[in-house]
């Protein structure tokens, strides 16, 4: 891998990972418009290595949280800190079953498929609309809420529907609050991120080459540093209802989709 592909894919996944628009749909309309041999390849390990990136990202932003989060686990006891933890928990049920059991008829919807992705980012705009149309509360997240807000997140694997976007509208639309939603979006994925990982790590897939380490090195430096920003980014967008524009570009993204999918 060319070490200027290593950074392009690092700060596209850093940025995709939290801002609403879908990694995967953008994905997949770039394979359509450029061809797939077009697009820079990367390997299973540079795979794992940008989504522990990403990940570390998420707990550098929300350091405070998580610390405070091991903390009320360490006092075994009943207490916010584990009610949280139990619903995070919650939340990785639905998409851990789909990934489980359902993962061949998700693959068959990747490849070729923009108009459903073109669809599913229409989709993804009005869930961005109606959130940042909601009205302001202090409503925390509720274990329903929290099985209800991983049902999105499942449903955010269809390519199109972007994670971030679609667990951070459900959550405000289900009157919680702006703040405390964003904060449970982007930790509650940091659980299924890292279990992915070690999942990958232990497949036997991966083949390490010393010539790797430099790219590997610049993609997980720019996957990191692009979280970061996106991350802090997306925290005051939502904080401040600018979501719309993210709306605005997914709907015209969208439209283009389709048009390119009926097109060929």
């Amino acid at each position: 891998m060319e070490l200027i592909d290593a950074i392009i894919l690092g700060i596209v996944q850093g940025l995709t990972e939290f801002l609403p628009v879908s990694s995967s749909g953008h994905l997949e309309l770039g394979k359509a418009i450029l061809g797939e041999n077009q697009l820079p390849q990367d390997s299973l390990l540079f795979t794992v290595v940008l989504h522990f990136a990403t990940a570390l990202s998420t707990i550098v932003v929300f350091r405070k949280d998580v610390l405070d989060i091991f903390r009320g686990l360490f006092q075994l006891q009943w207490n916010e800190e584990t009610r949280f933890s139990l619903k995070i928990i919650l939340s990785m049920v639905p998409a851990v079953f789909i990934g489980l059991f359902f993962e061949k008829e998700l693959e068959s919807l990747f490849g070729d498929n923009v108009v459903l992705v073109g669809f599913m980012l229409i989709i993804t705009a009005l869930l961005l609309y109606l959130a940042d149309r909601a009205q302001e509360t202090d409503k925390s997240v509720k274990f329903l809420n929290a099985f209800i807000i991983g049902i999105s997140q499942a449903i955010a694997i269809l390519p199109g529907i972007s994670r971030s976007g679609a667990t951070i509208s459900t959550s405000v639309l289900l009157g919680i609050d702006k703040n405390k939603a964003t904060r449970f979006s982007f930790l509650m994925v940091v659980p299924l991120i890292l279990g992915k990982m070690i999942l990958d790590l232990y497949s036997g897939e991966i083949d390490f080459q010393s010539d790797q380490i430099v790219p590997i090195s610049a993609g997980f430096t720019a996957a990191f540093l692009a979280g970061l920003a996106a991350c802090t980014w997306m925290i005051q967008l939502v904080r401040k209802s600018k979501l719309q524009y993210f709306a605005i570009y997914c709907f015209l993204v969208g439209l283009i989709s389709i048009a390119i999918g009926f097109w060929n």
